[in-house]
């Protein structure tokens, strides 16, 4: 069975190329770009499967796709949440949320090998996929945020947020300014609000700007701390649970 994996990032890839060994399957070849998988897929036999990350180097893998028609079956590997998990589910084997559980992992491989007992791999419409992702990257994230001070309205750009945080059931903005504000909203919504490229959740508490990490500490459990530039009223701790994503979301 020959079976490829196409992501960008070389260590996440020989990560996954491991756990999928750890399964039994060989995995006989590693790209890493548009580029590099256009030229492969001229020279070689088309795969039984491939590991596919959306976000490559230089650009969206769609673009392998658009110039060659390759019939392989399909394992979504992505940071692509809630939006695209229904054509990923239509479209594919499965679809692997970074980063990847191996228990998930094993999941998806067993789908796909019933598939092939079966012979019920299908063509995949990627340009239904490829529509519903480049649809939400067009979503327009909120640029700035109005609060009340007495009896005036002050408007604050998020670029001069360092985070965001909750305390004692009220939500707060702190900017670089080492000035915090009360919103009338909650976290959740303002989580919602951000772009996931410049704002993280590391914990139930805070959500911090890309460009306000000072510093990054190991700390207890397995988890880690984060220095911001002014504010210190408490510790930022990532959660446990948390660290991996966090580590791909600063990677």
């Amino acid at each position: 069975m020959n079976i490829i994996i196409i992501e960008d990032e070389k260590p996440a890839a020989r990560l996954l190329q491991r756990k999928v060994e750890k399964l039994g399957l060989k995995v006989h070849t590693l790209l890493h770009s548009v580029e590099e998988a256009l030229d492969w897929f001229q020279h070689n036999m088309h795969p039984d499967l491939i590991f596919l990350d959306i976000q490559l180097s230089d650009g969206l893998s769609f673009e392998i796709f658009e110039q060659i028609d390759i019939k392989s079956a399909i394992i979504f590997t992505t940071a692509y949440d809630e939006y695209a998990l229904r054509a990923f589910k239509l479209n594919s084997i499965d679809y692997l949320l970074k980063p990847i559980d191996e228990d998930e992992l094993e999941i998806a491989v067993s789908k796909f090998k019933n598939q092939v007992q079966k012979n019920t791999i299908s063509t995949l419409d990627f340009d239904m996929i490829k529509q519903m992702i480049l649809g939400n990257e067009r979503k327009e994230f909120k640029q700035r945020f109005s609060v009340k001070i007495g009896t005036q309205l002050k408007v604050i750009s998020v670029d001069e947020i360092e985070c965001f945080f909750s305390e004692n059931k009220g939500t707060y903005l702190h900017t670089f300014e080492n000035r915090n504000y009360l919103l009338d909203t909650t976290l959740e919504q303002v989580e919602e609000e951000l772009n996931p490229k410049d704002f993280y959740r590391v914990s139930r508490k805070f959500l911090i700007h890309m460009k306000a990490i000072k510093e990054i500490q190991v700390y207890s459990n397995s988890r880690l701390k984060v220095i911001l530039p002014s504010y210190k009223e408490e510790e930022v701790i990532v959660s446990r649970e948390k660290v991996s994503d966090f580590k791909s979301w600063i990677g």
